[in-house]
């Protein structure tokens, strides 16, 4: 998507439900909003409280709350990977997979004109029904993701990966 010469994007982010990851995305969103660029930044009630202050361009950027549906088994109210072991992080996963809704109502309303996400393989989806562009934005290394998200590893999103697995790379 090329735009013309001083226009500007309007960029929604919707990293994992982790500080460690909505950090990194706020700081990018500081710097595209730097250059002009508008940001909704979608993230957990509780963690907009905490990352308010980092928002360095709040005529800019947006941070919009979003509730983090119950999945059972994780304490209730859970709602960033800071706030459990992780070995619940698989839960999490499952929570915010039944976000998708909220997000895509969300988008819809926004009509940005790409999305920034990490985990949330489904936005791909959404961008082809709602128009817009999308960008896989990694905060952990490619060997991290080979490591832990492959399909072939096939480990159960309730439990972290154990040592032996973490010495024999998946196939592929």
């Amino acid at each position: 998507m090329v735009q013309p010469q001083g226009s500007k994007f309007h960029v929604a982010m919707f990293p994992w439900l982790a500080m460690g990851h909505m950090t990194p995305f706020l700081h990018l969103s500081n710097e595209l909003a730097q250059r002009g660029h508008k940001i909704s930044f979608l993230l957990p009630k509780k963690a907009k409280l905490q990352l308010q202050d980092n928002n360095l361009h709040p005529d800019l950027i947006t941070l919009h709350g979003l509730a983090v549906p119950h999945v059972e088994g994780l304490p209730h109210g859970t709602e960033t990977a800071s706030e459990i072991p992780i070995f619940l992080n698989g839960l999490l996963a499952t929570a915010m997979d039944l976000m998708r809704d909220q997000v895509e109502e969300s988008l819809r309303d926004l009509k940005p004109d790409m999305v920034f996400y990490d985990l949330a393989h489904w936005i791909p989806e959404l961008a082809s029904h709602i128009g817009f562009k999308t960008v896989c934005y990694k905060v952990v290394s490619a060997a991290t993701v080979a490591f832990a998200v492959v399909p072939a590893r096939n480990v159960p999103k309730d439990r972290p990966l154990t040592d032996a697995e973490l010495t024999d790379p998946p196939q592929g």
